[in-house]
């Protein structure tokens, strides 16, 4: 089964960052707004505790931290994702290190940039058109990252929380 491990923000994040995605994003009705914390991996369900006790003591290993999302980017060139800029990405590349450490620890497909997706798929023009337009928009948005959550994907595409863990 098909599994990630996603932080959600507050609910005025995810206000902010719905009202983009719900044009630009087709997983708008799959998952609500996330900051991804490992990308899908594969995943024995018969393993699945050994994984639930490492992220257990991930959890209780790592500090509440607050973040602020300060501005629009994109990964242009290499794919076009249009995203919430992380302020502070230390505390998600430590969270995302410790993760990665023990059990959950394949390759990813790109190199690990804490964010909030708002549009992916789009054209180069669209993107571009989008850029230029946010870069200007004054994003100041602030959010408490005090858990995370192990999801799995269901079949119809839909990404559902398998077991959320309060950080300490």
């Amino acid at each position: 089964m098909r599994y990630s491990i996603v932080v959600f923000p507050s609910s005025k994040v995810q206000e902010a960052a719905n009202s983009y995605r719900k044009r630009f994003d087709p997983a708008y009705a799959l998952i609500p707004p996330y900051i991804r914390i490992k990308e899908p991996f594969e995943w024995a369900e018969a393993d699945l505790p050994e994984l639930v006790n490492h992220l257990e003591e991930v959890a209780q290993s790592t500090e509440r931290f607050a973040t602020r999302f300060h501005r629009v980017s994109s990964f242009h060139p290499t794919t076009n994702v249009l995203y919430f800029a992380i302020q502070n990405k230390e505390p998600f590349e430590k969270l995302h290190e410790k993760i990665a450490q023990k059990c959950v620890n394949q390759k990813e497909t790109y190199a690990y940039v804490p964010h909030l997706t708002i549009g992916r798929d789009l054209s180069d023009d669209e993107l571009r058109d989008l850029t230029g337009q946010l870069s200007m928009a004054k994003i100041d948005l602030e959010t408490e990252v005090d858990r995370f959550s192990l999801v799995y994907e269901l079949e119809d595409g839909i990404w559902s929380v398998y077991q959320t863990f309060l950080l300490k």
